[in-house]
């Protein structure tokens, strides 16, 4: 089964995008921030990383830094989330390593859609 680590300060948000993703068969592990997140990466490297632009202690760009260095950390696809619509924040993100990126609030079927998008569907 694919593996998605949702990264998003919010319960709230966790909890929904975890509910699309167990809908499409994806396992979910939750993480509030980019430092629980990482230790998530080093503990089992999930297949995704649904990731929020902004989480606390350690943000979203650099925990996506991080990860890429990691052993392994190269294979996770990486889905940047944000309500930012910015073409420069976008092409940021992708050029940081993000394989995708998706615009807050999202529906199940962007989620279907860009996970189709980056190969885990």
């Amino acid at each position: 089964m694919t593996s998605c680590l949702v990264v998003d300060p919010s319960k709230v948000a966790r909890t929904v995008a975890c509910r699309f993703l167990q809908a499409l068969q994806i396992e979910t592990t939750e993480a509030a921030d980019g430092g629980e997140a990482l230790a998530v990466c080093e503990a089992t490297m999930p297949d995704s990383v649904l990731l929020d632009w902004t989480p606390p202690a350690t943000d979203g760009m650099a925990f996506l830094t991080a990860l890429r260095r990691l052993p392994g950390g190269d294979r996770p696809r990486v889905l940047m989330c944000s309500s930012r619509t910015d073409p420069d924040h976008i092409r940021q993100a992708m050029e940081a390593g993000a394989d995708e990126y998706i615009m807050k609030p999202f529906d199940s079927e962007v989620i279907r859609s860009k996970f189709a998008q980056v190969g885990l569907l």
